[in-house]
C-alpha cells in the first residue's frame, strides 16, 4: 500500500489498543505504544531510500530484504527497544505485541496488492503479488478517516476500530472473491491460458489483465467478469546471440527480469549498436507500457547505456539512455 494508508493503519491499530486491558491507567505504556504503532506500521518502506542510488536497486530490493521473515520479527523488536530508552516505564512486552501487529499488518496488506513483496523470503525470493487492492484504495483509506472523525466524536476508540478492521476483512474477502471470479472469467474465455496476472483499479470489478497461454501474450481488461482483449504478442523465446546475453547480465534488465512475471521483448539493430527491449505487460496505459528496461549493445558486444523504470514518452527514454552513456 502507499504510505499514507500505512500511516493511518498503524494510528487505527493506536486506536484499537484501547482494548488491551494493560493499557488503562498506564500513560507511558499508551505513549510508547503510540510510538511503537505508527512507526512499525511504515518502518518497513524504509528500503524506499534505495531509489536516491538508482531505480535499478529500487526495483530489485524494494519490499525485499525489509519485509521478509526475518525482518518481520526483528523490526518490533529494534522499535520496542527504542519505546523502551524513551519511555522507561512503558510494559515493553504489550508494546511488543501492538509493534508486531503494525509491521505484521503492513506486510500483509502489501502482498495484495499487483506490486507484491518478497515476504517469504528467504524461504522463497519469489514476489507474492495476489493483484487484488490498489496500491492506494480509496474504501480503506476513508475508512480510517470515517473511524477517526467517530473516535473524535465519541470516544470509544478501542469498540471503533474493532468495527472498521471488521468491516475491513469482509472487504479483503469480497475483493478476493471478485478476483476470483475475474480470474475464472480470463480462464474461461481462453481456455490454454498458463497464468493470469490482474492489475486492480479504483473501480471494484475492473481489472487490468495481462495472461500467458501456450503460444501467445494477452493484454486486455475485465470488467464485471467480461474480458475485452486489447493486444496479442506471439510468444517467441529469447535469441541465444551474444548482444542478448550480454544484455541479461547488465543490473537494469536483471532487475526487471527479477520482478516482472510477464513481459514481452524487442530487438532491434541501430546505427551501430543493438537495442534489446524488456516491456512489462500488466500496466498498460492509454495505448502505451509505461515499465521497461532497454540496454543499448555496441559491436564489441559491451553496454553502452542501459535504463529501467516508468516512461511515457519515447523521447524521455531517449534522453535518459542518452544521459546514462557517461556511466559506462
Amino acid at each position: 500500500m502507499d504510505t499514507s494508508t500505512h500511516i493511518v493503519m498503524g494510528i487505527g491499530l493506536t486506536g484499537l489498543a484501547a482494548v488491551d486491558p494493560a493499557l488503562a491507567h498506564h500513560p507511558a505504556t499508551s505513549d510508547a505504544l503510540i510510538f511503537g504503532t505508527i512507526i512499525g506500521s511504515v518502518i518497513p518502506d524504509i528500503d524506499t531510500v534505495l531509489k536516491m542510488k538508482d531505480n535499478a536497486n529500487y526495483i530489485r530490493h524494494h519490499r525485499g530484504i525489509t519485509h521478509s521473515l526475518p525482518a518481520t520479527l526483528l523490526w518490533p523488536l529494534i522499535i520496542t527497544a527504542a519505546a523502551a530508552w524513551l519511555f522507561p516505564h512503558a510494559n515493553s512486552f504489550h508494546v511488543w505485541i501492538w509493534t508486531f501487529l503494525a509491521v505484521f499488518l503492513h506486510v500483509f496488506v502489501d502482498i495484495f496488492n499487483a506490486y507484491g513483496t518478497q515476504a517469504v523470503r528467504p524461504l522463497s525470493y519469489r514476489w507474492v503479488a495476489f493483484g487484488i487492492i490498489s496500491i492506494f484504495d480509496p474504501f480503506i483509506f476513508s475508512l480510517h478517516v470515517a473511524g477517526f472523525i467517530a473516535w473524535y466524536l465519541l470516544g470509544h476508540s478501542g469498540g471503533i476500530f474493532l468495527i472498521v478492521y471488521g468491516v475491513l476483512v469482509l472487504y479483503y474477502l469480497m475483493r478476493t472473491f471478485q478476483h476470483h471470479q475475474a480470474v475464472m472469467s480470463v480462464k474461461t474465455k481462453f481456455p490454454d491460458v498458463q497464468a493470469v496476472f490482474l492489475s486492480p483499479t479504483f473501480k471494484w470489478r475492473q481489472y487490468h489483465m495481462a495472461a500467458r497461454s501456450n503460444h501467445e501474450l494477452l493484454v486486455g481488461e475485465v470488467k464485471d467478469k467480461q474480458v475485452r482483449l486489447i493486444d496479442t504478442f506471439v510468444q517467441h523465446p529469447l535469441p541465444s546471440i551474444e548482444a542478448v546475453g550480454v544484455a541479461k547480465q547488465d543490473k537494469n534488465i536483471r532487475a526487471f527480469l527479477s520482478f516482472s512475471p510477464i513481459y514481452r521483448w524487442q530487438m532491434t539493430e541501430k546505427n551501430g549498436f543493438t537495442e534489446v527491449r524488456f516491456i512489462d505487460l500488466r500496466y498498460l496505459s492509454k495505448g502505451h507500457y509505461p515499465f521497461v528496461a532497454i540496454a543499448w549493445v555496441d559491436s564489441s558486444h559491451h553496454i553502452m547505456s542501459s535504463y529501467t523504470g516508468w516512461v511515457y514518452s519515447e523521447e524521455k527514454l531517449r534522453k535518459k539512455l542518452i544521459l546514462s552513456l557517461t556511466d559506462y
